[in-house]
């Protein structure tokens, strides 16, 4: 008698969701535009102002006009042409009609219709930022912003420094002019000095050999210390006995400046104080 084999068990299988394979999407930067197209105007460096001045407007064996691509490492040839898109010779169809890059009273304006003149002149050009640069509102407003704060700085520094450095930094710019200026007269003008030229009055406000030169002026002055008459050798006032000697070449304030922070100057300066204060 045949037996019957038991039914094979079912095993159940969870249902499975369909892999699909996820690619990360590459998200591209946006390009941004390589050009601005705007009307755009450049100056000649150190505020000239010629009525009229001219610049190479194409490449010669006496005023070479090229410019280094980087990529390709080849020197490629310039040349302002009115009738061409393209500043680059190579690029250049046709017959091209030679235009004139001239400045009038140092500035040149160049309406963003002539896109070939722009970019020869602000990318390009051999010249840029030596012989002109191109106006920049933004950068101007930033440098503006600048000075403003560099003059406040300056201006607050001044307002809280005492007599004797006052007297100092403005001896320093001025000379012997400002012994005949009273306290109230020496305020006032190193806070215009601060405002005219914030960037100088700030280095001499923190140079302590400002106020070192100030003194040894001061007891050269009073007749504390000498100084000969071939400006080489300082000494005392009184015993004549020789203090230092002038290096060659050198300011021989800014000397003895520096001789005061030796440990021999050091007690020098230390006697000169007392006697001048």
């Amino acid at each position: 008698m045949a037996t019957k084999k038991a039914p094979a068990k079912k095993v159940e299988v969870a249902p499975q969701e369909p892999t699909v394979a996820k690619v990360a999407a590459v998200q591209k930067e946006p390009v941004k535009p390589s050009w601005e197209i705007r009307d755009r105007i450049y100056f000649l460096k150190n505020n000239r102002r010629p009525l009229i001045f001219t610049i190479p407007a194409k490449h010669s064996a006496r005023k070479p006009l090229l410019y280094f691509d980087q990529e390709t490492g080849m020197q490629k040839e310039l040349r302002y042409a009115t009738n061409q898109n393209s500043p680059f010779v190579e690029e250049q169809k046709g017959t091209a009609t030679l235009g004139r890059i001239a400045f009038k009273d140092g500035q040149l304006f160049v309406p963003k219709e002539q896109t070939s003149l722009q970019k020869l002149l602000s990318l390009y050009h051999p010249l840029r930022d030596q012989l002109y640069y191109e106006y920049n509102p933004v950068q101007e407003s930033v440098n503006e912003l600048d000075y403003i704060n560099l003059e406040i700085d300056a201006l607050i520094l001044a307002k809280e420094l005492d007599i004797n450095q006052i007297e100092a930094i403005l001896r320093a710019e001025f000379g012997s002019k400002i012994d005949k200026l009273s306290s109230s007269e020496l305020k006032r003008d190193v806070l215009i000095f601060a405002k005219r030229n914030p960037a100088l009055f700030i280095e001499l406000a923190n140079d302590e050999n400002v106020e070192l030169r100030n003194v040894g002026v001061k007891a050269t002055q009073q007749g504390i210390i000498k100084l000969s008459s071939d400006q080489r050798t300082f000494s005392y006032g009184e015993t004549n006995r020789k203090l230092m000697t002038v290096p060659f070449d050198e300011h021989p304030y800014s000397a003895l400046a520096a001789w005061f922070k030796t440990d021999e100057g050091m007690e020098v300066y230390k006697h000169i104080m007392k006697k001048l204060f």
